[in-house]
Parts: structure tokens; sequence; C-alpha cells
């Protein structure tokens, strides 16, 4: 989903709800992903949006493989997630293929039509893509699906 037509509250927003024992409440939409920096090695902290499927977390990029958070995954796949009121160390796959990531998408835009909605129409899509478009649009985007270890 599109970062920049959107202008999300910075990290340290939710990194102070969660500290606050918010985690619950802002945790329905919001995680906090922290990975290892592929060049500081120092950890590093992203909130983002989230689907929880079967046990996994899915995260979608909308930067696709040039998202900071994606690119250190993709030097060390191990994570740290905080969700709602849980925390849990957890192993990362990133995802291009644009018919799994479009999986993604229609998963998003059928949990949360509206806010979905809003995200494709200010990219440029209707509110309630075909599956052509969403797959196009998939094409730069990436999905990062973590698996508790």
């Amino acid at each position: 989903m599109s970062e920049k037509s959107l202008n999300p509250p910075p990290v340290r927003f939710f990194v102070t709800l969660y500290r606050l024992g918010l985690g619950p409440l802002v945790g329905r939409l919001i995680l906090l992903l922290t990975t290892t920096g592929r060049k500081s090695g120092l950890a590093r902290v992203t909130a983002l949006q989230y689907e929880e499927v079967d046990g996994a977390i899915y995260l979608g990029s909308s930067r696709g493989m040039h998202a900071d958070w994606v690119r250190n995954i993709l030097t060390d796949p191990r994570v740290e997630v905080r969700v709602k009121a849980r925390r849990f160390s957890g192993l990362a796959e990133v995802v291009t293929d644009p018919v799994r990531v479009a999986d993604f998408l229609e998963l998003r835009l059928k949990r949360h039509p509206r806010m979905v909605g809003m995200i494709m129409k200010a990219d440029g899509l209707p509110a309630k893509p075909s599956r052509k478009e969403l797959e196009n649009y998939a094409r730069k985007l990436a999905l990062v699906i973590v698996k508790p270890m």
C-alpha cells in the first residue's frame, strides 16, 4: 500500500502506544516489526499494517524490494514481531510473485474494503479493482510472510 499517499504517523508514535500498553488497541491494524539493519547490524523497528493468516503474519510493502525493512530481511530473515499483546521471534520470507501478492491484496480488500479501497484509489486504481488490475499493481509490490519460530 502506498506510504507516500497516506503519510502514516511516525514509527515512534506506535512504539509509544505499544509501550503504554495500548498494543491490544492499535494492534488490530498495526504491528511493530524489528529487523536487523543490513549495514549497521542494529535493531530497526517499523510499524506496519498486517494480516494474520493461519498463524502467519502477512506484510505488504508498497515500496516493493526498495523498502529498507524488506532489504534488511533479505540479509537476515530473523525478525521480532510485536502484535497486540504478543511478542515473538519469526522467520520472514519475501515474496514477489504477482499472483501471490494479488491474493494478499484481495484478502486485504475483503477484510478492510473501505480503508484498502481508499489506498487503491490514492494509487490510481479503482476502489474495487479487477483481478488483472491487482496482478499488474502487485508487480511493483512485495509481500513478506513471517512465521513464528
